[in-house]
């Protein structure tokens, strides 16, 4: 690996773990604005940063009150959206669409966390899942627009 991917991959898990643990209170459970999802989007620029987002889950999971459930459940939605999501990537080349496509499929995803939450803490399914989806469109729609305006400016598919 080279050192530019490594340090890359760190940033992104540290300020993915540093943004989550500043709403901390707003990034578990079933009301969700875990404001850090955000960083979902720098895979719209290029796939390699999902290694350094799904450390920042993982990390961040250990601190979740939900435990060994945020670690299976959390690192598992990142790894299987953000894995379909460059599998999307390959077909849909225009960096709109693609944002679009992130924010409604995490969106839509939200139910793998809504399972865990019942399980975990026996909270209505389907009412979990629009509470928990509604918070993750909000902060990836309210991104959409901020990563494509910072891509402009520092160029992420070059980053790593």
């Amino acid at each position: 690996m080279k050192i530019k991917f490594l340090a890359a991959s760190g940033i992104i898990a540290a300020l993915y773990i540093a943004v989550t643990m500043l709403v901390a209170p707003f990034g578990f459970t079933e009301v969700q604005f875990r404001v850090s999802e955000i960083f979902n989007h720098l895979v719209a620029f290029n796939p390699r940063f999902a290694v350094g987002i799904i450390i920042g889950v993982f990390i961040s999971n250990l601190f979740s009150p939900l435990g060994v459930y945020d670690l299976v459940f959390g690192v598992g939605h990142s790894l299987i959206t953000l894995g379909l999501f460059i599998v999307i990537c390959k077909v849909v080349k225009n960096i709109w669409a693609r944002l679009i496509i992130n924010t409604l499929l995490f969106t839509c995803t939200m139910f793998i966390i809504a399972f865990e939450l019942n399980l975990a803490l026996e909270l209505p399914f389907f009412w979990t899942w629009l509470t928990v989806a509604a918070g993750e469109f909000v902060v990836l729609a309210v991104g959409t627009p901020i990563m494509y305006i910072l891509n402009k400016r520092l160029h992420f598919e070059h980053l790593i």
